[in-house]
């Protein structure tokens, strides 16, 4: 697949991402101190005499001189960069220390609130057996109760049956009986 010629924008769209400065980038502001013009640009002047020696010999002092420089600033930037670097880890452990700090008392409330939570439930839980215990006690003394009033109509009964077997006719006589009832009717 060959690549087209009138479309070149997508050709050179990815090149020219890279100098599109972000929103991000525009938004920081970061205090920046500037270092003072350099000496070493435009500071060569022709000298009157014309003598290539001196010209080299200035021409080297010059270099040793920016040489020199340039090592300082590079000292420096390395210095900056290390305190740069110093103040990110002592807020990176503020911060660590500060979702520890907020951790723990998370946690320590968590507990509390368990504890409370458990205290309540153990609370509930002694009523709901009191009140269980009540209302068992109350079953058994109605049942007692029952059972109490049973035994007593069963021994009515006993009695009521007792008295009336003292009306009842002994085997000899039964058949006189039966037959003086049957002669003897009473009508009703």
């Amino acid at each position: 697949m060959a690549l087209s010629a009138s479309r070149p924008q997508l050709l050179v769209r990815p090149f020219l991402r890279g100098f599109h400065a972000s929103a991000q980038a525009l938004a920081r502001v970061e205090p920046h101190d500037f270092s003072k013009p350099s000496e070493y640009l435009g500071s060569w002047e022709p000298s009157a005499a014309g003598d290539p020696r001196e010209a080299w010999a200035r021409l080297e002092r010059l270099r040793k001189r920016y040489a020199h420089d340039v090592r300082g600033l590079r000292r420096q930037y390395a210095y900056e960069v290390q305190l740069l670097e110093a103040e990110r880890q002592r807020k990176a452990e503020a911060r660590a220390e500060a979702a520890r700090i907020a951790n723990e008392e998370r946690k320590a409330a968590k507990a509390a609130a368990a504890q409370t939570r458990a205290a309540e439930r153990r609370a509930f839980e002694l009523d709901f057996r009191q009140a269980l215990m009540k209302e068992r006690a109350q079953k058994l003394e109605s049942w007692r109760e029952k059972e109490k009033l049973k035994a007593q109509k069963k021994a009515e009964d006993r009695e009521l049956l007792r008295r009336k077997s003292s009306m009842w006719v002994a085997e000899d006589k039964l058949e006189t009986k039966v037959l003086q009832a049957i002669m003897h009717t009473t009508p009703l």
